[in-house]
């Protein structure tokens, strides 16, 4: 198979090279093929119709994340912020209670065990509150042993919590 150029025409002859290609007279224009060129205008529309309609709903998306991003990184600086104050909390409520707190007073097995009692805690817990072992509470309560100035000031600083003071203070501790 030959592949013959029309002289005229920079253009390739379909029919094989078997002779010349019918082309129109110069000055005649070629009707163009009106379905695909009504099809090409709806698609052009239909894109432009598209695009002008999501562009507002991209802009809103990409608005939201930014939204969401700062919220993302106030969120992040909150919980800091509370961690550091929970620490702070925590040293201020388990810190240690002064000696002068011991200072004249009086230590009870009894009253270790009704104290307990009262605000509803087992030994475990109020250990954690007076700051010693569930065992020592457990022994000051039976009379075994008694409590030394640091233990007896942390003693004397609970004296006077509440049961709901009690729990507050023992979550701020765990």
């Amino acid at each position: 198979m030959t592949v013959e150029w029309s002289s005229d025409q920079s253009r390739y002859n379909g029919n094989g090279g078997r002779g010349k290609e019918k082309t129109p007279q110069k000055g005649v224009a070629l009707m163009p093929n009106l379905a695909e060129s009504l099809k090409q205008a709806m698609v052009r529309i239909a894109r432009k119709e598209i695009r002008d309609q999501t562009g507002t709903t991209k802009r809103a998306a990409t608005q939201h994340r930014r939204d969401i991003a700062d919220l993302k990184r106030r969120i992040a600086a909150l919980e800091k912020e509370v961690a550091f104050l929970r620490r702070q909390e925590k040293k201020r409520v388990g810190g240690k209670a002064p000696i002068e707190l011991a200072e004249g007073a009086r230590f009870s097995p009894r009253w270790v065990k009704v104290h307990r009692t009262k605000l509803g805690l087992s030994a475990t817990d109020y250990a954690e509150l007076v700051g010693v072992h569930a065992i020592t509470i457990y022994n000051w309560e039976q009379g075994k042993t008694k409590p030394r100035k640091e233990q007896l000031a942390s003693l004397v600083a609970i004296r006077r919590l509440g049961k709901r003071e009690a729990m507050e203070r023992l979550e701020m501790v765990r």
